[in-house]
């Protein structure tokens, strides 16, 4: 197959009228060095070669070319008015390109990280908190895009936020951040609607309240009732309601709709602002937020300080069991 296309290459463009066949860039790396330096020995040393394929690297070069460049005598080579031509085009060639690929890495070293994260948690949980992060890391640039379920990578993603509730596949980095832990919420107004106090304290779910439900997340209701084992029944009441996303159940309840299942993470700001309650309290539900990644980042990197920023603000709310 790769010799297949190297003829396909060269028919179409060795051999078009007036196409001149380059020498390999890896041969001209190595004229390049063994004329800069008057030595094989040394242009091998510098390119962590052996003196024998600087020299059969050369000789491809003169035999490209036609003709000799260089005069060797003893253990020093010279150029030659050929090789002096070549070696001011090369050498000038090979400092562009070198020069352009270090422009290419200061620019991808700025580049923004890409940050994907749930809608929800970023409009509920990450945006009220980012300019903690920007205060402490001003240095580095983060763009925080919506997005849910499987990651596309290749959208120029770098990092993202997932609850682990599908396959990400074996070769992705997943650093846990938080466990996930639900319990219902309303309007504080609400409060005696929808909940039956004992007096003590205690509150109990009404059987009649009405429930939020998402689409994003429609078991929410019913893996809460068998995690806790509750004893209300969860069938549809009068008023209760299915939103297209879980935010938006969120949302229903904070204008007193109905009560929704709300992870803490999401409604920690609301409840202790006063704007839902939380009579139930939180209970894990085994899931956890993790940070994913293509491959593990390094040690001082953008990365590793948003994850280590991730686990801090996280921990406030619940760290991981």
């Amino acid at each position: 197959m790769i010799s297949q296309e190297k003829s396909e290459l060269e028919s179409q463009y060795g051999d078009a009228p007036g196409a001149r066949r380059l020498p390999s860039l890896v041969a001209l790396r190595c004229f390049e060095a063994a004329a800069r330096l008057e030595s094989f020995s040394r242009a091998a040393d510098e390119l962590h070669l052996t003196h024998g394929a600087v020299s059969r690297a050369v000789r491809t070069v003169e035999d490209e070319l036609g003709v000799p460049l260089f005069e060797r005598r003893s253990r020093r080579v010279y150029l030659n008015d050929h090789g002096r031509v070549l070696f001011d085009g090369v050498h000038a060639g090979l400092a562009r390109m070198s020069e352009a690929a270090e422009a290419v890495r200061r620019r991808a070293s700025q580049r923004p990280l890409l940050l994907s994260c749930e809608p929800t948690l970023l409009m509920r949980w990450l945006i009220p908190r980012w300019g903690d992060f920007q205060a402490r890391h001003p240095q580095h640039k983060v763009h925080l895009v919506a997005g849910g379920g499987p990651v596309d990578w290749g959208a120029g993603l770098d990092l993202a936020i997932r609850r682990n509730d599908f396959d990400w596949g074996r070769t992705i980095h997943a650093v846990p951040l938080c466990a996930e832990r639900m319990g219902p919420v309303c309007q504080p107004d609400q409060l005696a609607r929808f909940f039956e106090d004992d007096g003590q304290g205690s509150y109990r779910l009404r059987v009649d309240a009405p429930l939020l439900h998402s689409k994003t997340r429609p078991h929410a209701w019913s893996d809460w009732s068998k995690q806790q084992k509750a004893q209300a029944r969860l069938a549809p009441a009068a008023g209760s309601l299915m939103l297209e996303h879980f935010y938006l159940s969120l949302q229903a309840a904070a204008a007193g709709l109905g009560v929704a299942m709300g992870p803490q993470l999401l409604v920690q700001d609301d409840v202790q602002a006063g704007r839902l309650a939380a009579p139930l309290g939180f209970a894990a539900d085994g899931s956890q937020y993790c940070l994913l990644a293509r491959q593990p980042w390094a040690g001082d990197s953008a990365a590793r300080q948003l994850c280590d920023w991730l686990l801090a603000q996280m921990a406030q709310t619940w760290p991981l069991p």
